[in-house]
């Protein structure tokens, strides 16, 4: 119960650092969730299917991948604690998502039901704050940088860009999960460690 309220806490102040929101909305919004324990290597949301729900990682790691006609799997984003991952193209149109999302750690999550939120952020103007800044910040600007990083820049300029933006995963993910994000093979992310 105790980690409940934690878990709740930190979600609620994770949402506060986008935009203020009031005991009204908050109680509205704890409602449409549920908290979940996931062991590693769960799958939280499959390619194909539609998904009905994003969720809040409190403790965790997850990764979001696709996969080509292959099998290759190509690392989209990582979500550790504070982040929100979910598939939101195929939320935002009720299709089956390209996206595959997997747990790399065991992990706490609080799973919030997707059209009861945006029935919510209808009502409430504080939600609809909250959705816009996190939207800039997480999907405008980063999508930009992620965009010219992947055109401009070579391996090593990615992997220390990486570092820089993501040093508390360095340690926590397998080498082949980075190279994979980087759109390189483990062994040049090998090569670039070894010269750095």
């Amino acid at each position: 119960m105790l980690e409940q309220q934690y878990a709740y806490s930190a979600l609620r102040r994770s949402l506060e650092s986008y935009s203020a929101i009031s005991n009204d909305t908050w109680q509205a919004f704890a409602t449409i969730t549920k908290m979940r324990r996931l062991k590693k290597q769960t799958l939280l949301y499959k390619a194909g299917d539609v998904p009905q729900s994003y969720s809040y990682v409190y403790q965790g790691l997850i990764r979001c991948f696709v996969c080509d006609e292959k099998g290759n799997e190509y690392n989209k984003m990582f979500f550790d604690e504070d982040k929100f991952p979910g598939s939101m193209s195929a939320l935002l149109t009720a299709s089956p998502s390209v996206l595959t999302f997997e747990t790399i750690e065991d992990s706490i999550i609080i799973e919030i039901d997707f059209v009861a939120y945006r029935q919510l952020m209808l009502e409430k103007e504080d939600l609809k704050l909250f959705q816009i800044h996190y939207l800039e910040k997480n999907w405008l600007l980063a999508k930009d940088a992620r965009e010219i990083e992947i055109v401009q820049e070579d391996a090593t300029a990615r992997y220390l860009r990486f570092v820089a933006l993501h040093s508390n995963l360095v340690d926590r993910l397998p080498q082949y999960h980075i190279a994979s994000h980087l759109g390189i093979t483990p062994t040049q992310l090998s090569r670039i460690r070894k010269k750095l």
